[in-house]
């Protein structure tokens, strides 16, 4: 696979800034150059994007494609096991519908890669899987799995269960059965290592050994959650078994800014393009990402999908904009911070050399709503084209 030229337009590389009348170097798959002065072979094989501006592609670092398909009856939804409170060793890459039109969408709005997750009805709900959102066999699409364990706090899970007359019907009982999963998985590690050390045989157990893939900083665990109360609630949590966490929706987070500061919390803020649909969004404000970013905590912007059509990230950074946060530190919040969040930044979210090839040509500034996508890339090959 010989290498791709790039030529003549301004690249936005995220960590360098802008570029003017700039060169991308493709080859094989991935970034090799980039930046002014850089000579094109008579013969190269030559893309001129004069007059137009090349970003990373966009990273949305929560949403449900896939696995809650588009335009599928609620039947057919795999967001939510909602027969347990407690389903850790579920995974959405067994779910994962790669034919869902969402993928085409996100490509046309310049997304390139995701990390699609179950749903909020569960304490734990199962194991989260990033992917490039070219369709494809679906294993072709996978860039980490599993990439993280959910959990949820607030409403969502005290509405399903306390309907049923089960626990949790109280935030209380959500906070004891995320506990109480924890020492579960705890014992079961003791359990375990004494069984080896006798030479006995030992059950193994799905649900504990997911759990305990957290316990032991292999996998993230994201928690749910939009009000502080339950945001205070699965940090104290997750310091007390000593996970690796981060704040998924936070969106009371401007409210104790700088205490998340202090926790060094990262967050993913969203969906912030959507109706206060329940009590836990009445505060919900696009100024929380410029508050979280004044006071220092690492942030990225969401949308949730579909809550928010995946195509809008880019939208939802521009009225990111519109309430106070840079340009800059936007079209970070769509590509390096989400990268940073999901621990993929080595592969994706800047135009630098050795990263993947995910980029994107916009016809003018892709904060400005009226800017279209031209082409999308992934891994160097042209995925999408207006």
């Amino acid at each position: 696979m010989g290498k791709k030229y790039l030529c003549g337009a301004d690249v936005e590389t995220i960590t360098d800034g802008l570029v003017k009348n700039a060169v991308v170097v493709i080859e094989d798959g991935k970034i090799a150059m980039a930046g002014s002065g850089i000579d094109v072979p008579s013969g190269a094989d030559l893309l001129d994007l004069s007059g137009s501006i090349i970003t990373p592609g966009l990273i949305d670092a929560h949403v449900h494609i896939g696995v809650c398909s588009e335009g599928f009856p609620i039947g057919m939804d795999d967001t939510n096991e909602m027969t347990d409170p407690i389903t850790p060793h579920l995974r959405a890459l067994d779910a994962l519908y790669s034919d869902d039109t969402a993928f085409p969408d996100a490509l046309a709005g310049g997304v390139t890669c995701v990390q699609t997750l179950p749903g909020s009805a569960n304490v734990i709900g199962g194991q989260g899987v990033i992917v490039k959102t070219k369709p494809d066999v679906v294993e072709r699409m996978v860039a980490r799995e599993p990439s993280a364990l959910k959990g949820a706090l607030g409403e969502n899970p005290v509405r399903i269960y306390g309907a049923k007359s089960k626990i949790p019907s109280t935030r209380m009982g959500s906070a004891a059965l995320m506990r109480d999963a924890f020492i579960r998985a705890q014992n079961y590690v003791r359990k375990k290592d004494a069984a080896i050390k006798k030479d006995e045989p030992f059950d193994r157990d799905l649900v504990m050994e997911s759990l305990v893939q957290a316990l032991d900083g292999k996998l993230t665990f994201r928690v749910h959650c939009h009000r502080s109360d339950d945001i205070q609630t699965a940090i104290r949590i997750s310091e007390e078994f000593g996970l690796n966490y981060t704040i998924e929706h936070c969106t009371e987070g401007h409210l104790i800014a700088p205490w998340l500061a202090e926790k060094r919390v990262r967050a993913a803020v969203g969906p912030s393009l959507s109706s206060k649909s329940k009590i836990e969004l009445r505060n919900k404000t696009w100024d929380t990402p410029r508050i979280l970013c004044e006071a220092g905590v690492h942030f990225c912007i969401i949308t949730d999908h579909p809550v928010v059509p995946i195509e809008h990230l880019i939208v939802c950074a521009s009225l990111a904009v519109r309430a106070g946060l840079t340009p800059s530190e936007a079209l970070k919040a769509v590509t390096i911070y989400a990268a940073e969040h999901l621990g993929v930044q080595d592969r994706v979210g800047s135009i630098e050399p050795g990263k993947d090839a995910d980029i994107v040509v916009w016809d003018g500034d892709p904060l400005d709503s009226r800017s279209k996508a031209l082409r999308t890339f992934i891994n160097g090959e042209q995925v999408y084209m207006r």
